[in-house]
């Protein structure tokens, strides 16, 4: 198979690193403000941000529904910290006008592992990566409240929803870009490629 064409969604947020982690996972990295930049690519990366900003930078560079569609006709899609909840269905406390592109049959709680401050770095054993635990890095972190019956638990923390995947769509609470480990981004390129 040809070399999969992954974008990362490069509004705001850690866009960098996950570029880095996907070529080290053997993908074509390419970052994706534009519509035309969206129907060039093969799946996408939501990164780690701040998803009220996301939310409405996506309405005004014109990707939000594009966006949903592709979600909608299943393309593989990877969401990080607050990818995770721009991939909810539902948020718990959203912001006055805040928007997801869905995708995910779950209910999140933006913030719920508390402040900036209170960032902390944890294992987590992730289905579908052989080895050891990854390492996961949470930010002013997500948890998932629930899930539907089409969503697979990938992993817990604390007795909290961290990572979730339902068909062509992975989030994880944590940013596994920011470690150095790649595994996390070479299970979401082998979905690609499964896709394909």
């Amino acid at each position: 198979m040809t070399t999969p064409v992954i974008g990362v969604l490069a509004l705001q947020g850690d866009v960098r690193e996950h570029l880095i982690a996907l070529a080290a996972a053997d993908a074509v990295a390419r970052p994706v403000r534009r519509p035309e930049e969206l129907a060039e690519i093969d799946a996408l990366v939501i990164p780690g941000g701040e998803s009220t900003t996301i939310s409405k930078l996506a309405v005004l560079f014109g990707v939000m529904e594009p966006l949903r569609e592709r979600l909608r006709a299943g393309m593989p899609v990877y969401g990080t910290c607050a990818g995770l909840i721009m991939l909810a269905d539902k948020i718990l406390d959203p912001r006055s006008g805040q928007e997801t592109f869905g995708g995910i049959d779950m209910i999140v709680r933006r913030n719920a592992f508390g402040r900036q401050n209170e960032s902390f770095e944890a294992a987590v054993a992730l289905k579908g990566v052989d080895g050891d635990p990854v390492e996961g890095v949470f930010i002013r972190a997500p948890w998932v409240e629930s899930v539907g019956a089409e969503v697979e638990v990938l992993a817990e923390h604390d007795g909290h929803i961290v990572a979730v995947r339902q068909g062509n769509a992975l989030a994880t609470s944590f940013h596994p870009e920011l470690t150095g480990d790649h595994r996390v981004h070479a299970l979401f390129v082998d979905m690609v490629r499964d896709n394909a």
